[in-house]
């Protein structure tokens, strides 16, 4: 079943978007996460797509209270991104509460400690982050541009015990132009068992079915939904 993942963005503990992930373009969308998590649990969603952007910045988780109070209140199953650094960071996370844990910048300034997680937590507890501009990786809340090709960056990965992974056009993101196809069905092509999470562009209910149609794991989707681009009720069919 094709996953619907909504996204709640976290500032100072309040729902925001951002823009292509530039901190000077942020919209508060409510200021209580909580509330904003029981609606997409009503409308029958079951996962929640959790990042700390302020932990993003500060290089360590910032926003844990807000997970464990989410985690404790609805039973939304939770992966967690953003500052997730260390090994405390790490700790800190799954016991408020997070089902799976995404790192991007870690996996690539210190493989070995992402190397080290996968092997410990597994494949289906950490969730690799490979977002993307011009098809070459980006890091660090997308403040940093690397020379890294996302399609050897995530091979890299798949090789080492990675089954699931976010990938984010950080061109595309926060625009409501349409998601970035090629790079998935790229993706696809090359680790054809992958699990799959598109996100970043989706605009309409159209996008959605799309990505639907090329058999991915699932897409997150934030701004279209806060901007009623689409609604929950909409996203009915592909809640079992």
């Amino acid at each position: 079943m094709f996953q619907i993942i909504p996204a709640i963005d976290l500032i100072e503990g309040k729902c925001v978007r951002l823009t292509q992930g530039d901190y000077n373009q942020k919209t508060v969308y409510n200021e209580n996460p909580l509330e904003v998590a029981k609606q997409f649990e009503d409308a029958g969603l079951s996962r929640l797509h959790l990042v700390d952007l302020d932990g993003a910045k500060a290089k360590k988780v910032v926003n844990w209270k807000v997970l464990e109070t989410i985690s404790t209140k609805t039973s939304l199953h939770i992966d967690f991104g953003g500052g997730v650094q260390s090994d405390d960071d790490l700790r800190v996370v799954f016991e408020s509460g997070a089902k799976q844990v995404t790192g991007g910048s870690i996996a690539v300034k210190k493989p070995e400690l992402f190397e080290g997680w996968l092997q410990k937590h597994g494949g289906d507890k950490m969730i690799l982050g490979a977002d993307a501009r011009n098809e070459k990786v980006a890091v660090s809340g997308w403040e940093e541009g690397t020379a890294i090709w996302v399609y050897d960056f995530v091979q890299q990965w798949v090789e080492k015990g990675a089954t699931y992974v976010i990938s984010t056009d950080v061109a595309k993101d926060g625009l409501l132009q349409g998601p970035s196809f090629d790079l998935y069905k790229k993706l696809q092509q090359q680790s054809p068992s992958l699990n799959i999470i598109a996100s970043g562009g989706v605009s309409n209910l159209a996008d959605i079915e799309k990505l639907a149609e090329m058999n991915l794991f699932g897409v997150i989707i934030g701004k279209a939904i806060y901007e009623g681009r689409v609604s929950l009720s909409e996203l009915s069919k592909w809640i079992a």
